[in-house]
């Protein structure tokens, strides 16, 4: 404990690193506050009708998660960065359909201010999408999105005029650009990737009313056992995020002029889980967009059946259909996601250019097809870990009937995930001034 305060004053002794600390801490400051102020044109009284009926489950309860409650209170930061994680993940995806995108990614720095500019569109594109079929949403009871709730007195705009929806569509797309700035403000300034601070920021807030929630509706003994729970599960993340297979690569020798080079050894790390929370939010999002479309489908005959079905299966996570979907979209995700982030036909093709092999593997086809076999192997305990991460809540939703479970795998992967990157960042940079790092 000691050395860790110790460590703690070696990062405010840093001029750098304490400015860089300091700044990122503003940045969230003005995050929250902006995750707390209301669009204009909301009835506030509806809206604490709509912060309750989200507590009983429904996928608002999730998308309210990633912008830290500001989507139930319809802040100005209400989408938080969900348009931006969305965006980012779809132009990923077409990196590998579109070879416009795939010439950019190999032009370097030049080819990904491209890229980046593009999302930055897409993003926006999303925001207003997004922001404008929510008004459309909550001005008729929440529709699917609460799980079940057509029918709930919930009017966030009485007055719903096209000025209006105009104004709070502007204004919660405004934000989300706003919250895109912050972001890479962190990243370009302060301590670790901004949209993952952001992220954290988010899912971290959720965390001491949500527990309160749980006591008061399950009663203490659950709580400390979910509590418990909770905590073994963190220490397994902890040591699913760290761990890695290391595939050995040798450097053969070489003579140019009078100097060797080459003879080195080192290895290739390849991630359990690829993916991270790619995969679990990726998931996510296409289980929403049909409860979405849903909300706007005629309200008869088959349109009406089908929107009862959606209603009752898709938005309830503790569900059977919502369980079996979400299991089989995440490890879906997750393969595709590991195939796009590491390229076995590239990585082989670098290790030969640099004059290196893997020792008894021949360069060429032999070391691809070794790769793609050992990421075939690897993604699937991580896929499995992912879907057990990301349903465990839902196990228990549906065991306990607990209806709030603010502890959930997902809220958890990404504390421990953007806490450890962030404080190996904070290390390298202790380190690099001969100071103590807080990982050992």
């Amino acid at each position: 404990m000691r050395s860790t305060f110790t460590n703690l004053a070696n990062m405010f002794r840093v001029p750098d690193l304490r400015n860089k600390v300091l700044f990122t801490l503003m940045i969230i400051v003005v995050y929250r506050l902006g995750a707390n102020i209301p669009c204009p044109g909301i009835d506030f009284n509806q809206v604490q009708s709509l912060v309750a009926s989200s507590q009983h489950a429904g996928v608002v309860s999730f998308l309210n998660l990633f912008s830290g409650g500001a989507l139930t209170r319809f802040a100005v930061f209400g989408l938080g960065i969900m348009p931006y994680i969305t965006s980012s993940i779809i132009i990923q995806l077409l990196i590998v359909v579109i070879p416009k995108f795939e010439q950019w990614r190999d032009e370097g720095a030049v080819g990904q201010k491209k890229l980046t500019q593009v999302t930055r569109y897409l993003t926006i594109a999303l925001a207003v999408m997004q922001s404008t079929g929510l008004a459309y949403v909550f001005h008729n009871g929440g529709g699917g999105l609460l799980g079940g709730g057509l029918g709930l007195n919930i009017d966030l705009i009485p007055k719903f005029t096209i000025p209006r929806v105009l104004l709070i569509v502007l204004t919660m797309t405004a934000g989300t650009v706003v919250v895109m700035w912050l972001g890479e403000l962190i990243t370009q300034r302060g301590v670790g990737q901004g949209m993952s601070v952001l992220i954290f920021v988010n899912v971290v807030a959720t965390m001491p009313a949500g527990g309160a929630s749980v006591k008061v509706e399950a009663g203490v003994a659950k709580f400390i056992a979910i509590l418990a729970i909770s905590i073994a599960l963190l220490v397994a993340i902890v040591f699913i995020e760290q761990g890695q297979r290391r595939i050995p690569v040798t450097f053969a020798k070489r003579v140019v002029g009078r100097r060797m080079y080459g003879g080195q050894s080192t290895y290739i790390p390849m991630k359990v889980n690829t993916g991270g929370v790619v995969p679990i939010i990726f998931a996510s999002s296409v289980l929403y967009f049909p409860i979405l479309i849903s909300n706007v489908l005629p309200s008869h005959g088959f349109w009406k059946s089908a929107q009862t079905w959606i209603s009752v299966h898709l938005a309830q996570p503790n569900d059977l259909w919502y369980i079996g979907l979400y299991g089989l979209m995440i490890m879906g995700f997750a393969y595709f996601y590991a195939a796009i982030t590491f390229d076995p036909h590239q990585q082989a093709d670098v290790i030969r250019k640099q004059g290196g092999y893997i020792p008894g593997i021949r360069p060429g086809p032999p070391t691809e097809r070794h790769l793609q076999n050992i990421l075939n192997r690897i993604t699937l305990p991580g896929a499995l870990w992912l879907a057990a991460i990301a349903l465990l809540p839902s196990i228990m939703l549906a065991i306990w009937n607990i209806q709030n479970y603010p502890f959930a795998g997902t809220t958890l992967l990404i504390a421990v995930g953007v806490a450890l990157e962030t404080m190996k960042q904070v290390d390298s940079q202790l380190m690099l001034r001969n100071y103590e790092g807080f990982l050992k």
